[in-house]
């Protein structure tokens, strides 16, 4: 990440606003969003196997293939920004669901994967899928749920400013595409 870049184009765009980058509640402010960039947008950095291979550890366990024994983690929060307009996507939780094959995450892991995953400009559709994707290469398995619900400010605080709006995505894979039993786990 090019933080000086950053800098640069912010103090443009707050003289572009109209806005004195000079004035004193501004004078650090590229700086300061150049630092939040890094920080917010770190998931970039990564591909999907990267996070995969970060946030891998597993733990091995009695064989499940063939079983209905589902491993749910609900209500993991995050955040991440609209690729579209660059704005906040947020109060976003994220249910994931897995049925393991031999090994499983460690449970932090999961909350892990979701957030780098999120530190990303995107949209809440390819999250989900980009989950799925890190969950899978991690866990040794192709059966996953992921349900993301999530408010979008770009829906909430411009256009048409709907503060109440909610997105909901869900993304399944393998066994949860056609069992409705097991789908229903991350709702």
């Amino acid at each position: 990440m090019n933080k000086e870049k950053i800098e640069y184009h912010i103090r443009g765009l707050l003289e572009a606003i109209g806005e004195d980058p000079e004035r004193e509640g501004l004078k650090d402010t590229p700086k300061r969003v150049a630092n939040m960039y890094e920080e917010v947008f770190e998931g970039i950095k990564y591909t999907n196997h990267e996070i995969a291979e970060m946030f891998g550890k597993t733990f091995d366990i009695e064989d499940t293939a063939g079983s209905d024994n589902a491993i749910v983690m609900k209500d993991i929060t995050v955040f991440s920004y609209c690729e579209h307009h660059m704005a906040l996507m947020y109060d976003m939780t994220v249910n994931v669901a897995y049925i393991p094959k031999g090994k499983v995450l460690g449970l932090s892991k999961i909350a892990r994967i979701c957030d780098m995953a999120s530190k990303r400009l995107q949209l809440q559709e390819k999250l989900g899928n980009d989950i799925a994707e890190i969950i899978s290469e991690a866990a040794g398995t192709e059966d996953i749920a992921v349900r993301i619900v999530g408010s979008h400010s770009c829906m909430t605080a411009r256009g048409i400013r709907n503060a109440s709006a909610r997105t909901v995505t869900t993304t399944l894979c393998g066994v949860f595409k056609t069992n409705d039993k097991l789908s229903s786990l991350v709702e």
